[in-house]
This record gives structure tokens, C-alpha cells and sequence, in this order.
């Protein structure tokens, strides 16, 4: 049975559980004899505890390790998320934990999405201790114009950068909506690798299967921050096929390839109905200087420009809100403890 454990066990450590069970067998072979209890209800006994001992025993030694995952760091309480182990075990990560995964993992699987019109990629990574699927897109386009379902738009641009942008934007506001997403090589093309959020549905899905979410006003508060997001950096390209919904009804943003314009207007301010007191306060704290430090290396001047921009409109929005009808009406605070 002990063979089982050589994945996580060194031969010290399985030496040592053989003598603590040896020492438990004894313990009661003793107490036993004390009580002069008959031949089969001590033999009885003896296989019982030796089992339950050892089973004491196993899970002390491994559950520690299992307990901070596989990478020997535990994870912070508010950055937690989940990673198949040989698609069987799941460990908690933090985000900078799945950061370096997708960073350093080899990619030994890729194959087409379905859905999309940019030719991104499904991969299974692997860093010899983890397996985990992601998301890799390569696609990098500029044109002056471009005709698209809203019309034509001027100085279009459709690039995996921002993918990692609407990423470190999520991080400085403290949103927790956006999965890890890094820049690296893929088969020699830069490429923004995304983590694939498990055992999720699209916002499309559960609209054709009319799913309702147990907890509506809860969710309605996630949407208002998502529209809040798309506002800020100018999303063309939200729709009903990348938002994901895991099964504790948290929301997902993901494929950020179309947003982060130049414009300094909002794209469509009526979207903009409430907002979490937590976001609009990480808006304020956002400035040029930050934010040039942080997204510099995804966006031009005129694209963090035109970001800020449409932060002091949002900031403006709601503020004026406020005035008028009231904080209670306007400004909510996200339960975050049901994730």
C-alpha cells in the first residue's frame, strides 16, 4: 500500500511511518493482554488500529504538503484559485504562483479553439509537478480602418498585449476578475498565455439554458463592476462568449484583444448603473506615473491617456450619482467571501 506514497515520500519518511505503526501495534498488543481479552477480539483489535493508525499516520505526513500545493508556497486567502495535479489533485495557487506556471511550463498539447476569429489555441502546460490548461493567443493586428459589426472603427487594433494589460489593470484594482495572463514565446511567437478558468460555463450558455443564479442581486453587483471594467478600458468586444461562470457563480472576464482605444469618451456610458465602493475608491488611486509603470510595457502614452480619461468620466459618473440620489442607490460593497 506504501509503494503508492513514493511519489511523495522520501525512504526516511516511509521508515519512519513503519515505526511509529510498529509502535502503535505494541501499544495495544499490551493493552490487550492487560484486559485478558480473548485470542480472536485481540486479533480483531490489533487489525482494526493497525489500520486506523497507519491511516493517521499517512494523512499526517502527506497532508501538509498537499495543503500548500505542489510549488512549496502557500497561498494568500484573497489569491487563491484551482490547479489540476495530473488532472486528479487540486492545489490552491496565488496568482504570482500561477503567473510563474504559465511563465516556465512546457507546452506539451495545443489545439484550436472553435470559437473566436483570432486562431488562438487551447495548451495543456506542464512544469514536471503540474498540469494545467491555457489559453494562447498570438494575434497582433493594426489597420487604419476596420469594418466591424458596430461599424467602421479608425486606427483598429486587435493585439494578445492586451490581454496581459487588462490583467495588471485588474490587479491595481484589486478586482480579482481577470485570470493571470503572461507574455512569452510559443513555437518562437510572442504570445499572451492565459490561464483557463476549470469547470466554468459561458454567460452565453447559461442564457440558452436559461440558468438561473441563486443569488441574483449578488450577481447583478458582479455584472455592474464587469461593465464598470469594459468602460475604463474602452471594450469593443464583450460579449455573451467570453464571460465565464465558475460554480460558485463567480464571474470571469476573459479575450481582452479588441479594447484599450485611444478614445477618451466612454463607449457606452449607460452601461455604467452602480459600482463596488472598493473599485471606485482603487479608481481614484490610479494615476499616470503608476499606470505608465505597471501597462507600459502593453500600451502607448496615448492608450494610457485615453484610459485615464475614461476614469475621471466613470469617477465623475457615479460621484454625480451619489449627489443625486444617494450612496445606498449608487455604491455597493461586493461579498467577496462567497468565492
Amino acid at each position: 500500500m506504501l509503494k503508492k506514497l513514493g511519489h511523495y515520500l522520501t525512504k526516511m519518511e516511509t521508515e519512519g511511518i513503519f515505526n511509529r505503526r510498529d509502535k502503535i501495534v505494541k501499544f495495544f498488543d499490551t493493552y490487550n493482554r492487560r484486559d485478558q481479552m480473548s485470542c480472536i477480539r485481540r486479533q480483531w483489535l490489533r487489525k482494526t488500529w493497525l489500520a486506523v493508525g497507519t491511516l493517521l499516520l499517512l494523512v499526517s505526513n502527506c497532508s501538509g504538503g498537499l495543503a500548500q500545493g505542489s510549488l512549496g508556497q502557500k497561498a494568500s486567502e484573497d489569491e487563491k484559485s484551482s490547479l489540476k495535479q495530473s488532472g486528479t489533485v487540486s492545489v490552491a495557487l496565488s496568482r504570482p504562483q500561477m503567473e510563474q506556471f504559465l511563465l516556465t511550463a512546457r507546452v506539451v498539447q495545443q489545439k484550436p479553439l472553435s470559437v473566436g476569429v483570432t486562431n488562438s489555441q487551447r495548451a495543456t502546460l506542464d512544469d514536471g509537478k503540474l498540469k494545467h490548461d491555457a489559453h494562447i493567443q498570438t494575434v497582433d493586428i493594426s489597420k487604419t480602418s476596420f469594418e466591424t459589426v458596430r461599424g467602421t472603427e479608425f486606427n483598429f487594433r486587435d493585439s494578445y498585449k492586451y490581454n496581459m494589460a487588462a490583467y495588471e489593470l485588474d490587479k491595481l484594482l484589486d478586482l480579482n476578475m481577470v485570470p493571470p495572463s503572461v507574455e512569452r514565446k510559443v513555437a518562437g511567437h510572442a504570445a499572451a498565455v492565459t490561464w483557463w478558468v476549470d469547470d466554468s460555463m459561458l454567460e452565453l450558455d447559461r442564457k440558452k439554458k436559461k440558468i438561473e443564479p441563486p443569488d441574483q442581486p449578488h450577481w447583478n453587483q458582479q455584472m455592474y463592476d464587469c461593465r464598470v471594467f469594459d468602460q475604463l478600458i474602452y471594450n469593443t468586444d464583450r460579449n455573451l462568449g467570453n464571460l465565464l461562470i465558475t460554480k460558485d457563480w463567480k464571474v470571469w472576464m476573459i479575450d481582452h484583444t479588441r479594447a484599450f482605444r485611444m478614445m477618451k469618451n466612454l463607449g457606452n456610458p449607460k452601461n455604467l448603473v452602480q459600482c463596488d465602493r472598493k473599485l471606485l475608491a482603487k479608481l481614484r488611486d490610479l494615476n499616470k506615473d503608476r499606470l505608465q509603470e505597471t501597462l507600459g510595457r502593453y500600451l502607448t502614452r496615448m492608450e494610457i491617456e485615453g484610459l485615464l480619461a475614461r476614469r475621471d468620466l466613470i469617477v465623475k459618473f457615479f460621484d454625480d450619482q451619489v449627489a443625486r440620489k444617494g450612496e445606498a442607490a449608487v455604491l455597493f460593497d461586493l461579498d467577496r467571501s462567497k468565492f
